[in-house]
């Protein structure tokens, strides 16, 4: 059997999982849909509680904002906060 989904439980779709063992009850194919889908929310859920643990990731960081340039004359580096 094979299920190709992208985008986690939500997307399982059990039309997409082929049986090769012939003489497949309805049971059989409820049950390992269920089993099926059911992992893929817990793998899910485990990466995006991993991605909350470790903070933004590379993309996100890189988002941050840009300060302005600074300029030399009176006054030019008060509030400087490096």
């Amino acid at each position: 059997m094979s299920a190709h989904s992208a985008e986690g439980a939500s997307a399982l779709d059990p039309s997409e999982l082929r049986f090769l063992t012939p003489g497949v009850t309805p049971e059989e194919v409820a049950a390992v849909t269920a089993v099926l889908a059911a992992a893929a929310a817990e793998q899910a859920e485990a990466a995006t509680e991993a991605r909350a643990e470790h903070g933004p990731d590379g993309w996100a960081r890189t988002q941050r904002a840009l300060r302005s340039e600074l300029r030399p004359g009176p006054g030019a580096w008060r509030g400087f906060s490096g």
